[in-house]
């Protein structure tokens, strides 16, 4: 690989996070900066102990991570978590060439600045709002910068994004290159001892993931200088770091910079230099340098070592050039064998990046299923004269969609144009937040006809719920099967499925079966064995419950089937506004949370609080009360409070009047919690 690269992309990691430093400042043990318990919340940062010297930049607050605790963290309500872990299983594999059990993937993401990241999304659809977590088994929250803190607690709407299906998260810890203003005195900070002998800041890291509802810590240790001791230093962190992290459920990935004897050098393997930063690790990710023969042997390495060979990715960079890199596939997940190791994705945000300042939402999915799924968009076919080995087309897909019912999903995919409600629109302003991101289908998209292949997609001109819909695009010449989950829920007697679904204004219309199936394909890639029921047609949104009489066991499979209800051939546009698999008696609302309460105002700059509702919540939204009697939406979240910025006062409207509600797994919303704000 190009010697140059880790230079230049540690340039490219710096530039995304922020401006850093032009010169070396001088550390100073100076005290932190409080954050205010005011105005917008952001995603926290922190330098390990020291602090730079001088005046941080505008909008930048300098933390040390070693005087943090929980009960000074004046945004951690803001920034904690709330969706936990979820389980996940491998339904049969879409095509015969995706494995399970072999390689995994991973990828380092950077979703916005280091500082002024907003803790709970923002107001605007521009957004890296990833969907293809059926492939991912580890998300990293990349980003840090000498300039302003180097160790990143992940925003809570990315985790609970991604612990709905099933991905854990990592912070980040990020020590610079020399030349870009890192300073070896926050490495030897990071692994300072106690008197007993153990590393302080260890503890304080899992402490921070414990209290902030994330998964663990990427570690990549890339400034140069150090020395043997400093290197054996890292190992006894980086052991303490792992085994106190287990024991919170937690894990570490080590990044392949600096090796045993304390200097930087990407080794591009895993070798006698950083072998044991691997052993005291749960995985390492490899350097970009690799060769084909240097992955083979790292994946004998491991064997020897009694560590598995997928627990090594092997860094891909798509920064610059993301389902059009050239990537030696077959060195990692070769066709005809065993794969070698797993796969590190660099930056696969490109599928937003590279796109122009005017893309749509609809633009950055394209993008971004043309880089998972591959160039067929179905991963049930993929093309292979396509020379990007999608993720789909080497890796089996992985699903959430098991244990109790019920289920619901309204396909939001955790940013928008508008907020809808009941298809009816309640706030005309594009937003964005993961948090309250649906568990969308795990394979997309998978379609079964012998006729033209419908277009399907994730639309945002129209929603039953959230920002978006599944549009159905096409002529329907044949009958159309759209796979839309596996699943592993249970059948009772009197379980029903509720289809929302509407045929856009002028558009040709089809007659529609929910597709249900009760066991598993035969074998990969082939059609599971469907039993098609009836659903009664409509024109506008319009919810219907279809009973699953006469079967019984576990529901493997969900689709729907749509056929052309005349010989007319015109274009049939039809969108799926939601889903829910739940028993028939299954209607109660959601319990309604208490003291919803104005913590801080300033100006138009309000914060909300609230106690929790009892029970099972999926989000909370939140409403504005107009003079005219009409709600507009504000925003949801998981969390137990939340900010809004720029509010003014309606004409003659003396208080602003705001009311909370708790939503539950199947959208029925509960009553209302209010609160005033006098102008």
């Amino acid at each position: 690989m190009n010697p140059g690269r880790p230079t230049r992309r540690s340039v490219l990691i710096a530039g995304a996070a922020a401006t850093l430093l032009p010169q070396l400042p001088t550390p100073a043990s100076a005290a932190p900066q409080a954050t205010a318990n005011t105005g917008q919340p952001y995603a926290s940062y922190w330098y390990p102990d020291s602090l730079p010297s001088g005046t941080p930049g505008t909008g930048i607050t300098w933390n040390s991570l070693k005087t943090w605790t929980a009960d000074s963290d004046a945004d951690l309500a803001f920034n904690a978590a709330a969706v936990p872990l979820a389980a996940r299983f491998t339904p049969t594999p879409a095509n015969s060439t995706a494995r399970s059990g072999q390689a995994r993937i991973q990828s380092l993401v950077s979703f916005g600045p280091t500082s002024s990241n907003p803790s709970q999304g923002a107001a605007t659809a521009d957004y890296y709002a990833l969907t293809h977590w059926s492939y991912l088994d580890e998300l990293v929250f990349w980003g840090g910068s000498s300039g302003e803190g180097i160790i990143l607690a992940p925003n809570a709407p990315i985790v609970d994004a991604a612990h709905r299906h099933g991905v854990p998260v990592l912070g980040n810890i990020f020590l610079p290159p020399v030349a870009y203003g890192g300073q070896l005195q926050w490495t030897r900070d990071l692994v300072q001892k106690d008197s007993a002998g153990h590393y302080p800041l260890a503890a304080q890291l899992v402490a921070v993931a414990a209290a902030y509802g994330f998964d663990g810590w990427f570690v990549n240790a890339e400034t140069s200088g150090g020395n043997t001791a400093l290197g054996t230093d890292m190992q006894g962190f980086v052991g303490e770091l792992t085994s106190l992290a287990a024991a919170q459920g937690q894990r570490v990935t080590w990044y392949d910079a600096m090796t045993v004897n304390g200097t930087v050098s990407w080794q591009g393997a895993l070798n006698s230099s950083n072998q044991a930063f691997f052993q005291a690790a749960n995985d390492m990710f490899i350097d970009f340098r690799w060769s084909t023969s240097t992955l083979a042997a790292s994946g004998t390495k491991a064997d020897g070592l009694g560590r598995s060979r997928y627990e090594l990715w092997a860094g891909v960079d798509v920064e610059s050039n993301g389902s059009s890199t050239s990537v030696s596939w077959d060195a990692m997940v070769p066709t005809t064998k065993a794969h070698v190791t797993s796969i590190g994705f660099y930056r696969p945000e490109w599928t937003r990046n590279h796109l122009p300042a005017s893309r749509t939402p609809g633009d950055f999915h394209a993008a971004d299923d043309r880089f998972w799924t591959g160039r067929s968009l179905d991963p049930s076919k993929p093309d292979g004269t396509d020379t990007w080995r999608a993720p789909a087309v080497s890796v089996a897909d992985r699903s959430t969609l098991g244990g109790a019912l019920p289920f619901a999903s309204v396909f939001n995919t955790g940013h928008g144009l508008r907020w809808y409600e009941d298809g009816v629109v309640t706030s005309d302003a594009p937003w964005n937040h993961l948090g309250l991101q649906d568990r969308l289908p795990s394979r997309r998209w998978v379609v079964w006809t012998t006729g033209q292949r419908p277009t399907v997609t994730f639309d945002f001109a129209d929603a039953w719920r959230g920002g978006s819909s599944v549009l159905v695009s096409g002529v329907l010449d044949q009958p159309t099967t759209l796979d839309l989950y596996g699943s592993q829920l249970p059948l009772g007697d009197d379980t029903v499925v509720d289809l929302t679904f509407r045929t856009d204004s002028g558009s040709g219309s089809a007659n529609v079966e929910l597709a249900v199936a009760t066991a598993e394909p035969s074998t990969a890639g082939s059609t599971p064995p469907y039993t098609y029921l009836p659903v009664n047609s409509v024109d506008g949104w319009q919810t219907v419950t279809v009973p699953l009489t006469g079967l019984s066991g576990t529901l493997h499979a969900i689709g729907v089937r749509l056929t052309a209800a005349d010989a007319s051939g015109r274009t049939v546009n039809w969108r799926l506004g939601g889903i829910a698999v739940r028993d028939a008696d299954d209607t109660q609302p959601a319990a309604a949370p208490a003291d919803l309460r104005i913590t801080d105002a300033t100006g138009g700059d309000l914060r909300f609080a609230w106690d929790a509702a009892p029970g099972a919540v999926r989000q909370y939204t939140l409403h504005r009360l107009l003079p005219d009697g009409t709600r507009r939406f504000l925003g949801g979240t998981c969390q137990r409070a939340f900010f809004v910025g720029g509010l003014q006062a309606e004409q003659g409207e003396q208080q602003a009047w705001f009311e909370l509600r708790a939503t539950g797994e199947l959208y029925t919303a509960s009553a209302p919690v209010t609160v005033a704000h006098t102008w």
